[in-house]
């Protein structure tokens, strides 16, 4: 399908160029889903959730979020979207790089109201990085693949200055790059990686596909092949190891997001985008660091593309077809809204943002 005009997860395949070209490595939701949303009470006490959305102005994809306090909020995705808040979405400013309409930047990562860092995906050189750091008045270009099997996905940051990006693939292993200076430079990094499946790739659905904790672990997350699976690495990304999850793979199916909430706990959320309304077997729940994963019997059973926590034991995932919400650490999940989003940040529990099709951002209202 031609990426024009579409915003659907993007899949990743591993093989040659050509397979790559004939997909074009965008693939399109074929349903609308309807946009209207309310909060419900839940668990004891009756606390209740809902979304408060913003007027963006927009109406992109917006695939990448990245919270940085209740107040400020970047946004990007299709069309070459950049947006940023400082008023808690009373107003967004648009902000892109210049001459990148053409581009989906499906991952941003902000560090305050200045600094940010965007990754556009795709074959070839539409896989670039820029770097921001007057609230994107002005952007520097610092990374653009110059490999035509690669197809950057997705970014993470340990802190302001190490971070990785991941791309499907390339001769049968992905690959990663890193910066050690907030985004400004990038070198591939000769991974001690084991080896791609199959048809396996990552999805660059919510810039949620590779993510990292404080210190200096990060994991990334597989479908498309036999087997969805997670790899991990306890040292800035230079060794890794994988262990496979109970959670159902396909050519359109697999992990979508992954949530850590320290090095051990984690959640792992997905489905087929291509039966958003139906999907068995697409959360599972790790308490070992990603070895080993086990399905949550109580958990959405609809394709959900975005997770996060929002404290130690209350966690939100989000897709298309709606929102849920866990109070007992991924344990058991109710839905809260049926509105659509396709990613969710949360920079502490009171700031806790969402984002997806239609220039839709809303930020999370929690009561009593």
């Amino acid at each position: 399908m031609s990426e024009a005009g579409a915003d659907g997860p993007c899949l990743g395949l591993s093989g040659s160029a050509t397979s790559r070209s004939v997909r074009n490595r965008i693939v399109a939701l074929a349903v609308v889903f309807a946009v209207a949303g309310g909060s419900v009470a839940l668990g004891a006490g009756g606390r209740g959730y809902a979304w408060h959305l913003t007027p963006t102005g927009s109406t992109a994809g917006l695939r990448g979020l990245s919270a940085v306090s209740a107040d400020v909020a970047w946004a990007s995705g299709s069309l070459g979207t950049v947006l940023r808040t400082i008023d808690r979405g009373t107003t967004w400013q648009s902000v892109p790089p210049p001459g990148t309409s053409a581009l989906q930047f499906r991952d941003i990562e902000a560090f305050d109201a200045q600094n940010a860092v965007i990754l556009s995906i795709g074959t070839g050189t539409d896989s670039r990085v820029y770097v921001t750091s007057d609230g994107g008045q002005s952007w520097t270009q610092t990374f653009t693949n110059d490999d035509s099997n690669a197809f950057y996905d997705c970014m993470t940051f340990f802190d302001r200055k190490r971070g990785l990006a991941l791309s499907d693939p390339v001769d049968g292993r992905f690959r990663i790059i890193a910066t050690e200076d907030g985004g400004h430079s990038w070198r591939v990094v000769q991974a001690d990686m084991p080896a791609a499946l199959p048809g396996e790739f990552a999805f660059a659905a919510s810039g949620q596909c590779i993510v990292s904790t404080g210190g200096k672990h990060a994991w990334f997350a597989t479908g498309g092949g036999a087997e969805a699976r997670v790899f991990r690495s306890d040292d800035h990304g230079e060794t890794w190891e994988v262990s496979s999850t109970p959670i159902r793979s396909g050519p359109s199916a697999g992990i979508f997001a992954l949530a850590f909430r320290d090095p051990r706990h984690g959640i792992a959320v997905g489905g087929d985008f291509a039966t958003p309304t139906v999907a068995q077997d697409a959360l599972a729940l790790t308490a070992d660091g990603g070895v080993s994963w086990q399905l949550v019997a109580d958990a959405p059973n609809e394709y959900r593309s975005g997770a996060h926590w929002i404290t130690g034991r209350e966690a939100v995932v989000v897709g298309p077809t709606g929102s849920d919400v866990s109070l007992d650490q991924g344990r058991s999940w109710q839905r809260f809204d049926d509105g659509s989003f396709d990613t969710v940040d949360c920079a502490n529990p009171r700031a806790c943002w969402a984002s997806g099709t239609q220039g839709r951002v809303a930020y999370l209202v929690r009561s009593r």
